[in-house]
Formats: C-alpha cells, structure tokens, sequence
C-alpha cells in the first residue's frame, strides 16, 4: 500500500543520480551536463579549475543540439576541450 501511495503523489522510487567524475584537461575539470530541451539535449558543460585565490567555474552553453544523451555528453565534452586549448585561463574573464 505504501508504494502505491507514493506513485500516487508522484514520490520518486530511484535514487537520484551521482555526480560524475570531471574529465581532466589542462589542469582544468570538465563536468558535462547537457540540457534536455524537448526531444534533444543541448551541449552545456561546467568547467573549472583552482586558482590561489579559489576555484572559478565558467559555464559552456552552446547553441548546438543533438538527438541523445550520450552524443550530446561526447560533445559537450570535445566543445569544452576546444575553449580550454583556445581561450586557456581568459575564459574564466
């Protein structure tokens, strides 16, 4: 009787998802986190990395789109690399 009464009130029965681990380059951590719009998923990541004076985090958001999550992961993840190798620590500016 309980789990019905918890899908009744929408309670959720799965566990939330763990953060993934961030994809190293350049002294610099690449979390992908692609944006569900619709039936595809837009390329966003967070990037950071640690400075003396703390962390900076710059968020990617890209205009691009693709049909899974898995393809939208792998290139939210190349886009990320691309401004790191051309934009280094002034993306952070």
């Amino acid at each position: 009787m309980p789990s019905f009464l918890s899908r009744l009130f929408g309670a959720s029965t799965t566990e939330p998802a763990k953060p993934a681990d961030p994809i190293l380059h350049n002294d610099f951590r690449i979390f992908p986190d692609p944006i569900k719009e619709g039936s595809t998923f837009r390329i966003a990541a967070r990037v950071e990395k640690t400075f003396d004076t703390g962390v900076k985090t710059h968020q990617l958001i890209r205009a691009d789109t693709r049909a899974t999550l898995e393809e939208a992961t792998e290139a939210s993840v190349a886009k990320a690399k691309q401004a790191i190798d051309q934009l280094g620590d002034t993306l952070f500016s």
